[in-house]
Protein backbone atom coordinates (compact mmCIF):
# COMPACT_ATOMS: atom_id res chain seq x y z
CA UNK A 1 0.00 0.00 0.00
CA UNK A 2 1.23 3.39 -0.35
CA UNK A 3 0.05 6.73 1.50
CA UNK A 4 -0.36 10.13 -0.15
CA UNK A 5 -1.53 13.68 2.15
CA UNK A 6 -1.96 16.79 0.25
CA UNK A 7 -2.28 19.01 3.59
CA UNK A 8 -2.88 22.72 3.01
CA UNK A 9 -3.78 24.65 5.84
CA UNK A 10 -7.07 24.06 6.37
CA UNK A 11 -7.26 20.16 5.73
CA UNK A 12 -4.95 17.76 5.03
CA UNK A 13 -6.47 14.90 2.89
CA UNK A 14 -4.67 11.48 3.07
CA UNK A 15 -5.54 9.01 0.66
CA UNK A 16 -4.29 5.21 0.62
CA UNK A 17 -4.07 3.81 -2.82
CA UNK A 18 -3.34 -0.42 -3.52
CA UNK A 19 -2.82 -1.26 -7.08
CA UNK A 20 -3.24 1.53 -8.31
CA UNK A 21 -6.60 2.12 -6.62
CA UNK A 22 -7.81 4.12 -3.98
CA UNK A 23 -9.11 1.92 -1.04
CA UNK A 24 -9.52 4.58 1.72
CA UNK A 25 -9.55 8.07 2.54
CA UNK A 26 -9.03 10.16 5.62
CA UNK A 27 -9.37 14.61 6.29
CA UNK A 28 -7.61 15.48 9.39
CA UNK A 29 -6.74 19.62 9.64
CA UNK A 30 -4.44 20.67 8.22
CA UNK A 31 -0.36 21.55 8.21
CA UNK A 32 1.44 24.73 7.83
CA UNK A 33 5.51 23.46 8.62
CA UNK A 34 6.70 27.33 8.42
CA UNK A 35 3.82 28.41 11.12
CA UNK A 36 3.21 25.30 13.20
CA UNK A 37 5.06 23.85 16.11
CA UNK A 38 6.44 20.53 15.56
CA UNK A 39 4.35 19.12 18.54
CA UNK A 40 1.18 20.40 17.21
CA UNK A 41 2.29 18.68 13.47
CA UNK A 42 3.03 15.21 15.14
CA UNK A 43 -0.47 15.14 16.90
CA UNK A 44 -1.87 15.66 13.76
CA UNK A 45 0.55 12.86 11.61
CA UNK A 46 0.03 10.73 14.76
CA UNK A 47 -4.06 10.67 15.26
CA UNK A 48 -4.00 9.89 11.32
CA UNK A 49 -1.76 7.12 11.54
CA UNK A 50 -4.37 5.85 14.03
CA UNK A 51 -7.20 6.35 11.85
CA UNK A 52 -5.86 5.03 8.42
CA UNK A 53 -6.05 1.11 7.73
CA UNK A 54 -3.11 -0.48 9.39
CA UNK A 55 0.05 -0.72 7.39
CA UNK A 56 2.67 -1.46 6.23
CA UNK A 57 2.64 1.16 3.61
CA UNK A 58 5.35 0.84 1.42
CA UNK A 59 5.96 4.61 0.93
CA UNK A 60 4.59 7.86 2.37
CA UNK A 61 4.18 10.88 0.03
CA UNK A 62 3.47 14.11 2.11
CA UNK A 63 3.08 16.99 0.09
CA UNK A 64 2.32 20.30 3.09
CA UNK A 65 1.71 24.11 2.97
CA UNK A 66 5.29 25.90 4.23
CA UNK A 67 8.88 25.93 3.56
CA UNK A 68 11.14 23.07 3.80
CA UNK A 69 13.54 24.40 5.29
CA UNK A 70 16.78 21.65 6.39
CA UNK A 71 15.42 22.05 10.03
CA UNK A 72 11.85 21.56 9.33
CA UNK A 73 12.88 18.51 7.43
CA UNK A 74 15.24 17.20 10.50
CA UNK A 75 12.32 17.89 12.95
CA UNK A 76 9.27 16.00 10.79
CA UNK A 77 10.97 13.13 9.13
CA UNK A 78 11.60 11.41 12.23
CA UNK A 79 7.88 11.77 13.18
CA UNK A 80 6.55 10.26 10.12
CA UNK A 81 8.72 7.47 10.05
CA UNK A 82 7.52 6.92 13.98
CA UNK A 83 4.26 7.06 12.12
CA UNK A 84 4.46 4.82 9.37
CA UNK A 85 7.45 2.31 10.53
CA UNK A 86 9.36 0.73 7.64
CA UNK A 87 7.66 3.37 4.80
CA UNK A 88 10.06 5.13 2.12
CA UNK A 89 8.95 8.81 3.16
CA UNK A 90 9.33 11.67 0.75
CA UNK A 91 8.14 15.02 2.07
CA UNK A 92 7.52 17.67 -0.44
CA UNK A 93 5.80 21.32 -0.31
CA UNK A 94 2.54 22.08 -1.81
CA UNK A 95 4.27 23.62 -4.49
CA UNK A 96 5.56 20.31 -5.57
CA UNK A 97 2.60 18.71 -5.44
CA UNK A 98 0.53 21.05 -7.91
CA UNK A 99 3.46 20.71 -10.23
CA UNK A 100 3.48 16.85 -10.26
CA UNK A 101 -0.59 17.36 -10.10
CA UNK A 102 -0.30 19.85 -13.25
CA UNK A 103 2.56 18.15 -15.37
CA UNK A 104 2.77 14.88 -14.07
CA UNK A 105 6.22 13.06 -15.66
CA UNK A 106 6.55 16.05 -18.24
CA UNK A 107 7.96 19.50 -18.32
CA UNK A 108 5.68 22.11 -17.77
CA UNK A 109 4.71 25.52 -15.62
CA UNK A 110 1.94 24.84 -12.87
CA UNK A 111 0.48 28.15 -11.17
CA UNK A 112 -1.26 27.55 -7.51
CA UNK A 113 -4.40 30.04 -7.50
CA UNK A 114 -6.32 29.94 -4.18
CA UNK A 115 -6.29 32.00 -1.29
CA UNK A 116 -3.14 32.93 -2.21
CA UNK A 117 -1.07 31.92 -5.34
CA UNK A 118 2.32 30.69 -6.20
CA UNK A 119 3.86 29.15 -9.31
CA UNK A 120 7.36 27.23 -11.01
CA UNK A 121 8.59 25.70 -13.67
CA UNK A 122 9.06 21.65 -13.48
CA UNK A 123 11.45 19.58 -15.94
CA UNK A 124 9.19 16.33 -15.30
CA UNK A 125 10.80 15.40 -12.09
CA UNK A 126 12.42 19.17 -10.26
CA UNK A 127 11.36 22.36 -10.38
CA UNK A 128 13.75 24.53 -11.87
CA UNK A 129 12.69 27.98 -11.45
CA UNK A 130 10.93 29.48 -8.61
CA UNK A 131 9.64 32.95 -8.53
CA UNK A 132 8.62 33.76 -4.88
CA UNK A 133 5.29 34.46 -4.29
CA UNK A 134 6.02 36.80 -1.20
CA UNK A 135 2.44 36.41 0.12
CA UNK A 136 -0.45 38.52 0.07
CA UNK A 137 1.46 41.58 1.44
CA UNK A 138 4.90 41.53 -0.35
CA UNK A 139 3.34 39.69 -3.54
CA UNK A 140 0.53 36.70 -4.30
CA UNK A 141 -0.63 38.52 -7.77
CA UNK A 142 -3.71 36.80 -9.14
CA UNK A 143 -5.15 35.79 -5.99
CA UNK A 144 -7.74 35.57 -4.06
CA UNK A 145 -6.44 37.76 -0.95
CA UNK A 146 -4.92 40.11 -3.64
CA UNK A 147 -8.38 40.62 -5.71
CA UNK A 148 -9.56 41.29 -1.89
CA UNK A 149 -6.75 43.94 -0.73
CA UNK A 150 -6.95 46.16 -3.94
CA UNK A 151 -10.77 46.62 -3.92
CA UNK A 152 -10.71 46.89 -0.07
CA UNK A 153 -7.76 49.88 -0.53
CA UNK A 154 -10.08 51.53 -3.10
CA UNK A 155 -13.15 51.21 -0.89
CA UNK A 156 -11.26 52.73 2.59
CA UNK A 157 -10.25 55.68 -0.29
CA UNK A 158 -13.66 56.44 -1.84
CA UNK A 159 -13.20 55.11 -5.04
CA UNK A 160 -15.20 52.30 -5.33
CA UNK A 161 -18.28 53.05 -7.29
CA UNK A 162 -21.54 53.63 -5.29
CA UNK A 163 -23.65 50.78 -7.27
CA UNK A 164 -21.01 48.65 -6.06
CA UNK A 165 -20.05 50.06 -2.20
CA UNK A 166 -23.33 50.18 -1.86
CA UNK A 167 -24.32 46.06 -1.87
CA UNK A 168 -21.02 45.52 -0.95
CA UNK A 169 -21.69 47.63 2.29
CA UNK A 170 -24.97 45.40 2.94
CA UNK A 171 -23.50 42.11 2.84
CA UNK A 172 -20.00 43.18 4.71
CA UNK A 173 -19.23 45.01 7.62
CA UNK A 174 -17.48 47.80 6.27
CA UNK A 175 -16.91 50.04 8.31
CA UNK A 176 -13.12 51.46 8.43
CA UNK A 177 -12.49 50.54 12.08
CA UNK A 178 -13.79 47.45 11.50
CA UNK A 179 -11.58 46.53 8.06
CA UNK A 180 -8.29 47.90 9.54
CA UNK A 181 -8.71 45.81 13.10
CA UNK A 182 -9.56 42.35 10.22
CA UNK A 183 -6.72 42.97 8.83
CA UNK A 184 -4.09 44.65 11.33
CA UNK A 185 -5.29 42.44 14.35
CA UNK A 186 -7.21 39.40 12.42
CA UNK A 187 -6.19 36.11 15.20
CA UNK A 188 -6.91 33.70 12.13
CA UNK A 189 -6.32 34.87 8.79
CA UNK A 190 -6.23 38.49 7.19
CA UNK A 191 -5.22 36.78 3.77
CA UNK A 192 -8.29 34.78 4.55
CA UNK A 193 -10.83 37.80 5.46
CA UNK A 194 -9.61 39.77 2.35
CA UNK A 195 -10.49 36.48 0.14
CA UNK A 196 -13.96 36.07 1.31
CA UNK A 197 -14.87 39.31 -0.48
CA UNK A 198 -14.08 37.51 -4.16
CA UNK A 199 -17.26 36.16 -4.73
CA UNK A 200 -18.94 38.93 -4.54
CA UNK A 201 -16.19 41.00 -6.34
CA UNK A 202 -16.56 38.21 -9.70
CA UNK A 203 -20.08 38.77 -9.31
CA UNK A 204 -20.10 42.45 -10.20
CA UNK A 205 -17.49 41.39 -12.77
CA UNK A 206 -19.22 42.87 -15.91
CA UNK A 207 -18.59 46.47 -14.49
CA UNK A 208 -15.53 48.31 -16.13
CA UNK A 209 -14.55 49.14 -12.27
CA UNK A 210 -14.54 45.75 -11.27
CA UNK A 211 -12.99 44.36 -14.71
CA UNK A 212 -10.10 46.74 -14.68
CA UNK A 213 -9.35 45.81 -10.81
CA UNK A 214 -9.46 41.66 -11.68
CA UNK A 215 -8.34 41.85 -14.70
CA UNK A 216 -5.27 44.34 -13.04
CA UNK A 217 -4.13 41.67 -10.79
CA UNK A 218 -3.90 38.58 -13.22
CA UNK A 219 -2.17 40.36 -15.65
CA UNK A 220 0.11 41.24 -12.85
CA UNK A 221 0.55 37.49 -12.14
CA UNK A 222 1.75 37.06 -15.83
CA UNK A 223 3.81 40.19 -16.48
CA UNK A 224 5.61 39.37 -13.03
CA UNK A 225 5.83 36.00 -12.66
CA UNK A 226 4.54 34.12 -15.36
CA UNK A 227 6.78 35.44 -17.55
CA UNK A 228 10.22 34.84 -16.15
CA UNK A 229 9.35 31.39 -17.04
CA UNK A 230 9.53 29.31 -21.01
CA UNK A 231 5.61 29.89 -21.40
CA UNK A 232 6.64 30.37 -24.91
CA UNK A 233 7.54 26.84 -24.86
CA UNK A 234 5.27 25.03 -22.14
CA UNK A 235 1.39 25.01 -20.69
CA UNK A 236 0.56 26.49 -17.86
CA UNK A 237 -1.77 24.01 -15.32
CA UNK A 238 -3.38 26.07 -12.73
CA UNK A 239 -4.10 24.45 -9.77
CA UNK A 240 -6.72 25.62 -7.03
CA UNK A 241 -10.52 26.26 -6.72
CA UNK A 242 -9.96 29.76 -7.59
CA UNK A 243 -8.20 29.27 -10.09
CA UNK A 244 -11.48 27.18 -11.68
CA UNK A 245 -13.77 30.02 -10.88
CA UNK A 246 -12.14 32.42 -12.97
CA UNK A 247 -11.46 29.97 -15.87
CA UNK A 248 -13.95 32.29 -18.22
CA UNK A 249 -11.79 34.98 -17.46
CA UNK A 250 -7.98 33.48 -17.33
CA UNK A 251 -9.14 31.29 -20.85
CA UNK A 252 -9.16 34.94 -23.49
CA UNK A 253 -6.43 36.59 -21.02
CA UNK A 254 -3.87 33.98 -21.29
CA UNK A 255 -4.45 33.57 -24.99
CA UNK A 256 -4.21 37.41 -25.34
CA UNK A 257 -0.65 36.84 -23.98
CA UNK A 258 0.62 34.00 -25.77
CA UNK A 259 0.09 31.56 -22.96
CA UNK A 260 -1.28 27.75 -23.53
CA UNK A 261 -3.39 26.50 -20.48
CA UNK A 262 -2.69 22.48 -20.22
CA UNK A 263 -5.86 22.41 -17.91
CA UNK A 264 -7.89 23.54 -14.46
CA UNK A 265 -7.48 21.31 -11.69
CA UNK A 266 -9.33 22.63 -8.49
CA UNK A 267 -7.48 20.16 -6.01
CA UNK A 268 -4.01 18.19 -6.79
CA UNK A 269 -4.96 15.08 -4.90
CA UNK A 270 -6.93 13.08 -7.69
CA UNK A 271 -3.87 14.04 -9.84
CA UNK A 272 -1.72 12.86 -7.27
CA UNK A 273 -3.37 9.53 -7.22
CA UNK A 274 -2.28 9.05 -10.79
CA UNK A 275 1.31 9.97 -10.35
CA UNK A 276 1.89 7.93 -7.85
CA UNK A 277 0.06 4.78 -8.62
Amino acid sequence: MKLICESGATKGDWRVIENGKQIARLLTPGTNVSTMEIETLRTIIMDAAKSLPEGPYSEVNFYTAGVLSKTVMENLKPVMEEAFPGAAIDIQTDLVAAARAACGHAPGIAVIMGTGSNSCQYDGEKIVKHVKSGGFILGDDGSASVIGKLFVCDLIKDLVPEEIAKPFSELFASDYPTIVDNVYHNPGSPSGYLGSMCPFILSHYDHPYIKNLVDGSLQALIDRSLRQYDIDKYPVGIIGGFGLALKDILEPLFKQNGIRIRAFIPTPIEELIHYHA
